[in-house]
């Protein structure tokens, strides 16, 4: 990687109402993911395998399981000065909390001026992809940007949630940066896309100083980067976009190249696990040069027992991961968390079941998503009835998912 000094910020304060129930009681970059892992680990793994070594991540909404998965797995060598840190909402300047992305790290800035760094990677903490951060940072560098920031095309009739870019002819000079636009521009020469933001940016860092210097005199503010200091910095002519259909990771191609998704809905979530299930994944979790580094629980591996008539425990097509016990049960395309358990005769079928949720003998799971500690009572389905399930007082998706929220017991 380029000899220049790289501060990491990661922007982990969102408290993702979108995916509640999923984000009652922790922080939306904390949510489980892929059996393993939690949201955060796929930005941190994309810094950390890059070589970027130092990383504050700011955090704010319900934080504490965030703050302690943080410490707890992603400790770095600190005898070469490497760290990963999770930095609270401190109301260093005043008593207000952080009022969007902008004003997080503005309220953060001493950590900025303590480390001294030539550029500033700021990414979100919550998608699902991989990209290596440092051709991203080749690019900036090589056309003298003062912010770079990653963009990738989607349909153009679903970037009306996203900051969408409007590139110069020459292909990475940004004209405009319209943060959810209600008729987003098309992509020139890609009729029916647009260029989606993916919310990763490189900074020159006095750049980023005068723009959070700027933005927070301003009172109309928002205080967003995304709504309003690209804006402005694209304005300037300051601004440049990288195109990550570019960016190739090691050990990734076919269906992987250039896969993201941002998961800030229960379907989007929902749809993403269900990229992990298929014989030839969408997404795979198996790249071994280019992993997603988290701590794994000191768990048993996983059990399958009972093969006798219709008590068969299997698994198929699905992700399962240590310590889950499928004893006499049927697993189809779901994820399951460490420490579930699948009794005899019960079906879990089209499900996420996140750790240590209980499906008792005969019930069924379907379309579902179970937060941890959920308990299914014997010979109960869940999933199943949609009506049935708003009754019993658990959320319903607008694509039909049912979700049960942590600890909640399913009965009849």
């Amino acid at each position: 990687m380029t000899s220049r000094r790289v501060l990491g910020i990661v922007l982990a304060g969102a408290a993702g109402k979108r995916l509640a129930p999923l984000t009652e009681d922790r922080a939306k970059s904390a949510v489980p993911f892929g059996g393993l892992y939690r949201l955060i680990d796929f930005a941190l793994s994309n810094l950390v395998n890059a070589g970027i070594t130092k990383i504050c991540v700011l955090t704010q909404y319900k934080s504490h399981s965030l703050d302690r998965h943080i410490t707890t797995t992603w400790q770095l060598n600190s005898l070469l000065g490497n760290y990963v840190a999770p930095v609270p909402a401190q109301q260093r300047l005043g008593p207000h909390w952080q009022t969007g992305s902008a004003d997080a790290i503005y309220q953060s800035l001493n950590l900025i001026r303590s480390e001294r760094p030539d550029l500033v990677v700021v990414f979100g903490a919550d998608d699902v992809y991989r990209m290596d951060p440092t051709q991203m940072i080749e690019a900036h560098l090589a056309w003298g940007a003062g912010v770079t920031v990653a963009a990738i095309p989607v349909p153009q009739a679903s970037a009306t949630s996203f900051g969408v870019v409007r590139p110069a002819p020459d292909g990475h000079v940004v004209e405009a940066f319209l943060e959810k636009p209600a008729s987003p521009p098309a992509w020139p020469g890609r009729p029916g896309e647009a260029f989606a933001s993916m919310g990763n940016y490189v900074f020159d860092r006095e750049v980023l100083e005068e723009a959070l210097r700027a933005d927070a005199a301003d009172s109309a503010s928002g205080h967003s980067i995304g709504g309003d200091v690209m804006p402005v910095l694209a304005r300037q002519g300051a601004a440049h976009v990288y195109d990550f259909l570019q960016n190739k990771v090691p050990g990734a191609g076919g269906q992987d190249h250039g896969y993201w998704r941002e998961v800030g809905t229960l379907d989007s979530y929902f749809e993403a696990h269900m990229d992990l299930c298929a014989a030839q994944p969408v997404f795979s979790l198996y790249n071994e040069e280019w992993p997603i580094l988290t701590h794994v629980p000191p768990q048993p591996p996983a059990k399958f027992v009972l093969d006798d008539g219709d008590q068969t425990g299997q698994a198929v097509s699905s992700v399962v991961s240590n310590g889950v016990i499928v004893s006499g049960g049927l697993v189809r395309e779901s994820v399951l968390s460490p420490g579930v358990r699948v009794d005899d005769r019960a079906t879990v079928d089209h499900s996420v079941v996140l750790h240590n949720a209980r499906i008792r003998r005969r019930a069924v799971v379907r379309n579902a998503i179970l937060d941890k500690n959920v308990m299914v009572t014997e010979g109960v389905a869940v999933g199943v009835d949609k009506e049935r399930d708003r009754e019993r007082g658990f959320t319903v998706s607008e694509g039909g998912i049912t979700v049960v929220g942590k600890g909640r017991v399913v009965e009849p």
